[in-house]
Order: C-alpha cells, then sequence, then structure tokens
C-alpha cells in the first residue's frame, strides 16, 4: 500500500524540556536521566516552547493532526507521534519504538446512558491497544527516549518500573520491540493471570515481590538510583506526555469540540495530570475554545485522594491501601498526588469513590449494554452513576468515561462475578451457562423459560 503524503512542518526548532512543577529555576534535557528537581525535590514535568508552536495558526494544526491520524506515513500513524511537535520532538523518526498506539474508539454508551438519564454518555476505549491498556501511550514516548538517547552513546543497561499489572506489560512490549532489557516489579498475587504473563512473554526479568505496589515503588526507585537504571514509572513525565494525548484525541473525535465532563478512575494519578496538560495545551493554542470539568474516582480501599478532596485539599495524607477488585489502582501514596490536586482546582474538578460492591456492579451493568469493562473502569462508571444522581453532573452534559484497560485482562473477575463469588460482593447482573441434555425438547424450554425470567422487571 502507498503511504499517504503528509505535508512536513517547516522545521521550525520545537523545543521541550524539564522544569520543576514547583516553580523552581532552572530546564533539564529530555535526554537527562533525571526525575525530581534537583533543588526542591518535586516532580519535573515537561515544557514545551508555545511561542514557536503559536507561530502555527489553530487550524494548521487541527488541519495536520487530522490528515496524520491512523494513516500510515511512519510515524504519523500513532495517534500520539501524530502530535508529536507538542508530545516530545526530540526523538529522531528512526529511534520511535511504537505499535501504532492510540486512535482508540470513542464509544457511544447511548443504552447505558439512557438508562441514567445521560444521552450524550461516550466510553473512550483505551484498552483497545497493542497491550491492552492505556498505559502504551505514555510507554512509546519513554521507550523512544531511551533508544534516542542509547543511539548517542548513554550507557542504559535496562528499563524498569514497579507495576500492579499494565504499565509492566507496556514496558516489556515496548522494550522487546526496541531490544532494550526490561525489568519489572510486581506485587505477589496482586495482579491477574492476564497481566502477569505479559512481562513474561515479552522476556521481562518478572519479579513477584511479596509486598504491595507501594512497596514495590520504593524498591524500584532505590534499584534505579544505584544502578543507573531508567525508571519507566509515572513519576517520569515523559510518560505523561504520551499519555496527554488522549485529550487531544477526544478533541479531535469530536471534531475539535469538548465535553463537559471527563471521568477517569486514579490510583498513582499520572492520567488525572496528563488529561488536564493536553487540555490545557490546546486551549492555550487556541485549538479548542473550553475547558471541561474532570473527575476522578477511586476505590473506598484505596482512596488517599478522595479523603483530600474532602478537606478542600487543605492537606493529604498517604493511606494503607487495602485489597481492591481494582488491583491496578490499589494505590495509598500516589507519585502524582501534587500535579493531580493542582489539575483538579484549575479544571474545576470532583473526586469520587466507590466500593466494591458499587464498582463491580457497575462493571456487569454496563458489559450488559454491549462494553466489556475492567474493573477499574468500573470505579469510573459508579462514580458517574454518583454523580448524575447528586445532580452534579447534569441531564445536558456530554460527559467522556475513560476505560483504562481491556476487559480481557480480567476474566477471573468476571468469572467470579457471575458466578456470585467476589466475596461480599452482591451479584446483581449474574449470567451464567444453562446445563441442558442434548434434547431438542429441553433445549426450546430451557431458552424461552430464560427469555422470560430475563423480561421480568
Amino acid at each position: 500500500m502507498q503511504a499517504r503524503e503528509i505535508q512536513a512542518v517547516p522545521p521550525d526548532p520545537y523545543r521541550a524540556w524539564f522544569e520543576c512543577i514547583a516553580g523552581c529555576p532552572g530546564r533539564y534535557s529530555l535526554k537527562e536521566i533525571i526525575y525530581a528537581c534537583p533543588k526542591c525535590g518535586n516532580l519535573l514535568e515537561v515544557r514545551h516552547d508555545l511561542d514557536l508552536l503559536r507561530k502555527k495558526s489553530p487550524a494548521y494544526w487541527k488541519d495536520l493532526f487530522d490528515r496524520r491520524l491512523m494513516g500510515n506515513h511512519w510515524p504519523y500513524g500513532s495517534s500520539v507521534w501524530g502530535k508529536r511537535e507538542m508530545v516530545c520532538p526530540d526523538v529522531e523518526d528512526a529511534n520511535v519504538v511504537s505499535t501504532l498506539e492510540g486512535g482508540s474508539n470513542l464509544f457511544w454508551a447511548e443504552r447505558l446512558g439512557k438508562e441514567i438519564g445521560l444521552p450524550e454518555l461516550w466510553v473512550k476505549l483505551c484498552g483497545n491497544s497493542h497491550t491492552g491498556s492505556f498505559k502504551d501511550l505514555g510507554m512509546t514516548v519513554l521507550v523512544s527516549m531511551v533508544r534516542q538517547m542509547i543511539s548517542e552513546g548513554v550507557e542504559i543497561p535496562a528499563v524498569a518500573c514497579a507495576s500492579t499489572g499494565d504499565t509492566s506489560a507496556a514496558l516489556a512490549a515496548y522494550c522487546a520491540v526496541a531490544d532494550i532489557r526490561a525489568v519489572v516489579f510486581l506485587p505477589r498475587n496482586k495482579v491477574s493471570t492476564a497481566q502477569l504473563i505479559q512481562p513474561i512473554a515479552h522476556g521481562a526479568v518478572t519479579l513477584a515481590i511479596d509486598t504491595d505496589f507501594d512497596g514495590c515503588m520504593e524498591l524500584v526507585r532505590e534499584f534505579c538510583t544505584r544502578h543507573n537504571i531508567y525508571l519507566a514509572n509515572s513519576m517520569n513525565s515523559l510518560r505523561v506526555e504520551g499519555q496527554k494525548t488522549v485529550s487531544m484525541e477526544l478533541a479531535q473525535q469530536f471534531d475539535w469540540q469538548v465535553p463537559d465532563w471527563v471521568v477517569i478512575p486514579g490510583g498513582n494519578l499520572g492520567n488525572v495530570s496528563a488529561l488536564g496538560k493536553g487540555f490545557k495545551l490546546m486551549h492555550d493554542l487556541g485549538m479548542i475554545s473550553k475547558l471541561p470539568r474532570i473527575a476522578c474516582a477511586q476505590a473506598e480501599r484505596a482512596n488517599p485522594l478522595y479523603l483530600s478532596y474532602l478537606k478542600g485539599f487543605d492537606e493529604f495524607e498517604p493511606v494503607q491501601a487495602q485489597p481492591t477488585l481494582a488491583s491496578a489502582i490499589q494505590i495509598g501514596n500516589p507519585v502524582s498526588i501534587e500535579k493531580a490536586i493542582r489539575t483538579l482546582q484549575y479544571f474545576g474538578g470532583v473526586v469520587e469513590q466507590a466500593s466494591e460492591d458499587e464498582l463491580a456492579d457497575a462493571v456487569a451493568r454496563a458489559d450488559r449494554t454491549g462494553l466489556f469493562n475492567c474493573p477499574h473502569t468500573g470505579v469510573a462508571l459508579a462514580a458517574l452513576f454518583k454523580l448524575v444522581d447528586q445532580g452534579v453532573i447534569k441531564a445536558h452534559d456530554r460527559v467522556v468515561v475513560i476505560s483504562t484497560a481491556n476487559g480481557l485482562k480480567f476474566p477471573e473477575f468476571k468469572i467470579k462475578y457471575h458466578e456470585g463469588n467476589l466475596g461480599e460482593v452482591a451479584s446483581r447482573h449474574p449470567n451464567t451457562p444453562i446445563d441442558v441434555p442434548a434434547d431438542y425438547d429441553k433445549v426450546r424450554d430451557a431458552v424461552f423459560r430464560a427469555i422470560e425470567e430475563s423480561s421480568c422487571p
């Protein structure tokens, strides 16, 4: 197939660098191995030269991004690299590590929306990706930058992360594509089998550690610091640059209009700040005319942001996260807490929580309408139901729920729900196979009996 011709961007020197989120003076190269401000210890974030970007009109950027989207001109078929000037201009084409990530379906959840009185309900299916989660969007940027650094002579023996499943899968896959060694720290017995097999299959050094995610995070940070291993967790803000393209892609899919609300599950909270960063950048460049409000949803058993929100964000205390069905967000001391709070305050955001019963029921209820959700998306859906009931989200609002991972990664969760074996969870929407002998009359009777029962109020 012949590649579509893409109009080249004139060779303006687009620039990006790291800066302290607290405003300390100093700029640091994206090719420098640095994660925190050397002056105050706060996280860094990637900044772009907006004056250079503003040399092109909003219409120019929108047209360019639209023509690149899902094409086959390397590397612009990736919805991340199709926006490279605003994501990571420092990586050469030859060093881009991509699986053509992004471009995921924006699903109109019409039936579910009608059930809850929200006609404009959409679900952004970020789990429809190479490794089955939104983590691919950030990992393509991070691993590409590592490959660029290695090509320039920087010695990086491996890339490592702590993970509750999805980050390790993405890191392992992208490092496998790039022929870079990956090391993953996983909390033992706290990730699904489907998530565990991904880094194993991709050849990553996989450690199952007898601790929780916060314990793994502490260990991997020490390990990376002592041995010059590159850290791939979301405290590395290169990840945020890729993940912020969810906002930009949403705007594209709505013909450069912006929803009223975006609802997203929150664990380590990098994705909250990523969403805000993408929307703010487009707004600053005049590509969109308004900003959405952001709702962050947390599991009740791992809810430090929610507890801080109840106190007006005046204080924050880490919690000891308890086991939750939403295992990927079982995080009591999120790395990106300051970025997330700042984002929510800027966007008039809210935080809601979901119990185990609420999140499991929300998954099953949504699945009945044609979705196939992970438990973390269930947290976001349960929070959405609450916010609609409370009148915070109005019937006329256009709402997008960010689905962070593919439901196929969590078969045990779904099987146990429908079998009624999720502990204290009440399975309100169970559906189990009907055992029937190979007899036509009995098969017919079983089918019509099931149809009749499902029709009863």
